[in-house]
């Protein structure tokens, strides 16, 4: 019973060492071009790997003038940043302000370290300080280890509502 109780402390002990190496902090332009990296490797795991097209200096504008378009939180272990959360305010015309949060991307290899949920608990920590009625995402219907994460979290998934875009192609030939 002895070496259980060891064996729990040695874990816990190692769980909190490594948690406090990590930190979640606001993003600064200067973490842009780990920010785009991130967003790369999304779009690589969501089988889209040629669609992004912005770059380093698109997030810095767009991100740090006076009305920023949007905000990041990023994991950071070791002065690396190994994840991000990217999202912005919308308004509903039933809610009023909401969130929306665009990605949340941990780095392949560090999922499974706790990242992408200290992110998601700071978007929704970040809700509850802006007083919104609701955050929103989208998930891949293919992505079931994050839609069960997201249900086991109290998320709704709304089958019955379908995204709809239009493509800058689309937009161009209206």
């Amino acid at each position: 019973m002895e070496l259980f109780f060891k064996s729990i402390l040695r874990i816990v002990i190692l769980f909190s060492q490594k948690m406090k190496k990590m930190q979640i902090r606001k993003a600064v332009p200067h973490d842009m071009p780990s920010v785009l990296n991130l967003i790369k490797e999304l779009a690589i795991f969501e089988k889209e790997p040629d669609a992004v097209v912005i770059t380093v200096a698109d997030l810095e504008r767009d991100g740090f003038g006076d009305n920023p378009l949007f905000h990041v939180f990023v994991a950071e272990e070791d002065e690396a940043i190994i994840g991000m959360a990217l999202f912005y305010y919308r308004y509903s015309t039933w809610k009023g302000r909401t969130i929306h949060l665009e990605d949340l991307i941990v780095k392949e290899s560090k999922r499974g370290t706790g990242a992408g949920y200290a992110l998601y608990s700071e978007i929704i920590k970040q809700g509850k300080k802006d007083n919104v009625r609701r955050i929103e995402w989208n998930v891949l219907d293919w992505n079931t280890p994050a839609i069960d994460f997201y249900k086991k979290s109290g998320a709704v998934l709304l089958d019955d509502w379908r995204v709809v875009h239009m493509t800058e192609e689309g937009i161009a030939n209206f």
